[in-house]
């Protein structure tokens, strides 16, 4: 038998299904597309701050796992190791709407937004890079946020042969650090 999930991720997902469907979440939209009670719900997430923020992590959890599995050690990666994992994410994952969930509520973007900053800093981080390094870094994870911004709204994604033309630009801008 499959471990049961729990209540609080399966109102999660329902929310994030939300969000791809277009929908606009709310306390009582997430709890109804969950299959619970706006109580029910309200007891993890007492606030629609509280579930969105919990959103973002939600995403950024997946996110996370997806672009480390590139990374051959986490614990010890280098900035240039994890631009390019984050790259090959943005190129080679689909993405979809729920992937703004950043974006989702304007009355809260700055919080949404803070946090989100917070939990992929890791992978914008720089700190102690030459300059010329620093520069073909920034660009790689610059064209790679166009890349997932693109796919995730659905906005002029990129083709297949261009993402993997896009792949084959980043393997180039980096190549001096192999």
């Amino acid at each position: 038998m499959a471990p049961r999930s729990s209540s609080r991720v399966d109102a999660l997902d329902a929310a994030l299904a939300l969000l791809r469907d277009g929908e606009a979440v709310s306390l009582e939209s997430a709890a109804r597309a969950a299959g619970i009670t706006k109580p029910g719900l309200m007891y993890h997430f007492p606030t629609k701050q509280q579930l969105m923020l919990a959103l973002v992590d939600h995403v950024v959890d997946r996110c996370e796992a997806q672009i480390l599995l590139r990374v051959p050690d986490p614990a010890s990666a280098t900035p240039v190791e994890l631009t390019i994992a984050y790259a090959r994410w943005a190129l080679e994952d689909e993405h979809d709407a729920s992937d703004l969930v950043v974006f989702a509520d304007p009355r809260i973007r700055d919080d949404l937004a803070a946090r989100w900053t917070e939990r992929f800093r890791v992978f914008a981080a720089l700190d102690g890079v030459e300059p010329a390094l620093r520069t073909r870094l920034l660009a790689v994870r610059m064209l790679a946020d166009g890349v997932w911004f693109a796919c995730a709204a659905d906005v002029l994604p990129p083709s297949p042969a261009d993402r993997a033309a896009l792949a084959d630009l980043v393997d180039e801008l980096l190549a001096v650090t192999a």
